[in-house]
């Protein structure tokens, strides 16, 4: 790891820990609630706490004047929910790219166990062997995605976390097992730095309950989309998800600083 990826893992983290709000998913799902006044959510969830926001490049000139000096992703890969196969992620842009357009780090999706692993491994080597000549930190977001995988699966997990470390990552999100006993399998498989993904919006609590629980199991924070930039009020739910990531904050505590109901 270089100085440079140093310097730019600090910008978009704090102290080692992460919330991180990915915004990518206008090409997989199009322009939901929360994607089509992207500035608007933007400014919300850095106002609310978060580290940083991630997009695809083209939306960069949208990210840095509503982003409150935080820090900046660009995806790297990419599929829609109404083509094929969404597993089939393709490339959409280089580290040079995201260099360009004013990233401080890049991220590559990778299902691991689908029948698109071969091309993707390749392709995640191929941008953490690039970024790591220029000094940019690598997000892989690995999942145990495939015929016959449990994507709870502890050991699948396990497995796709160590996958990216194994080819030069930096930080890796990967899925929550569902409770913090078998997630320390995961965070324990990697020396990475372990973020957890959202997945589909589920209530305020089962929210805030499943960042306390990978916090619990020694993960070091959250890349979280549409439970965030989908939530009535961003500001709010990114107050809540950083009370927990750095603050320390219980359940309770982090939905009422955050002025969220304590009802499950």
């Amino acid at each position: 790891m270089t100085t440079g990826t140093d310097a730019r893992l600090d910008r978009i983290g704090t102290d080692g820990k992460y919330v991180i709000v990915p915004m990518d998913h206008g090409i997989t799902i199009g322009a939901v609630q929360g994607l089509k006044d992207i500035e608007s959510t933007i400014d919300g969830i850095t106002r609310g706490g978060a580290d940083a926001v991630l997009t695809q490049k083209g939306i960069a000139p949208r990210v840095h004047e509503n982003k409150n000096g935080k820090g900046y992703i660009v995806h790297l890969n990419g599929s829609t929910s109404i083509g094929p196969d969404e597993n089939d992620k393709r490339s959409t842009g280089t580290v040079e790219d995201a260099i360009r357009v004013g990233a401080d780090a890049v991220s590559f999706h990778i299902n691991v166990g689908s029948d698109h692993e071969p091309d993707q491994l390749s392709q995640l080597a191929e941008v953490t062997s690039t970024a790591d000549r220029f000094g940019i930190p690598v997000l892989a977001m690995a999942y145990a995605r495939g015929p016959d995988i449990d994507s709870a699966d502890p050991e699948a997990l396990g497995h796709a976390v160590r996958l990216a470390e194994e080819l030069g990552a930096d930080i890796v999100k990967t899925g929550y097992s569902g409770d913090a006993d078998s997630f320390q399998h995961v965070v324990e498989s990697t020396r990475l730095p372990v973020v957890i993904a959202g997945g589909a919006r589920g209530t305020d609590r089962e929210t805030i309950e499943m960042v306390r629980g990978a916090m619990d199991a020694g993960g070091s924070g959250i890349s979280m989309g549409r439970s965030i930039f989908q939530h009535e009020d961003p500001v709010a739910i990114s107050t809540a998800v950083s009370g927990v990531v750095h603050d320390d904050l219980s359940v309770d505590e982090a939905l009422r600083e955050a002025g969220l109901a304590l009802e499950a």
